[in-house]
């Protein structure tokens, strides 16, 4: 999967940002399944440290709404004006469950990258995040999964010592048959992305402690069981 633009990117820059396996790198695998292109207006939700939405603005020129509860967008915001996109980025403090401040049909798509699992496995995410987008346009998220269904219980050796119920990891069909449920879109893509095992790789090099804690699990095998999962509905 090409995805050079990551290759290419301040590499100390993103190992500092990271909260997860590289979102940059995800980020542009999916968008290369997505038909941005200039000027659009894009919800990042659940954007982090803003390098999915970094990546969006420099390489697509869109305007970003990136949105996240865990980290402030007083922070994003001197974050992505460093890089001269305060015209392009625009943070916001948003709690995906509450309510959500943005006018209804405003977007042309809505993405999320390593962060929907926390707050979109239920039927409820997908009504409510619909009216804030434009008709025909997208919502597109990257959710960290497992190859098969486990069932309860049953998760592999390898996997056992670190799992626990916050992971919200699931497999390609469970997603599938939870957005099945919602009669306001057609799913248009479903797949298990290419470069998964190397944003692992990348968040791994990372001197944040999650990342490190991270490392042991991995040496342990439970990666052969992980994948990232793309899924893509367009509003009907």
């Amino acid at each position: 999967m090409n995805t050079s633009f990551t290759d290419n990117y301040d590499r100390a820059f993103l190992l500092d940002t990271m909260m997860g396996p590289n979102a940059m790198r995800i980020t542009e695998e999916m968008a290369s399944f997505l038909p941005i292109s200039p000027g659009m207006r894009i919800l990042d939700l659940g954007c982090g440290t803003g390098i999915s939405s970094i990546l969006l603005a420099k390489k697509y020129d869109v305007t970003v709404f990136a949105a996240d509860l865990w980290i402030s967008p007083s922070e994003n915001a001197k974050r992505f004006a460093s890089l001269g996109l305060d015209s392009r980025i625009f943070p916001f403090l948003v709690d995906a469950t509450k309510e959500i401040p943005f006018a209804h049909e405003y977007f042309d798509m809505i993405i999320s990258v390593d962060s929907y699992q926390y707050f979109g496995t239920n039927e409820g995410m997908l009504p409510k995040l619909l009216p804030f987008v434009k008709k025909g346009g997208l919502v597109s998220i990257a959710v960290p999964g497992f190859i098969q269904d486990f069932p309860e219980g049953q998760l592999p050796m390898e996997v056992q010592p670190f799992w626990t119920p916050e992971w919200y990891f699931y497999s390609c069909s469970w997603w599938r048959a939870l957005w099945e449920k919602e009669p306001g879109i057609a799913i248009t893509v479903q797949r298990e992305m290419n470069s998964c095992k190397q944003a692992w790789d990348d968040w791994l090099q990372s001197s944040n402690p999650y990342a490190q804690h991270d490392i042991a699990m991995m040496e342990a095998g439970a990666g052969k069981y992980f994948n990232i999962i793309q899924m893509v509905g367009r509003k009907i």
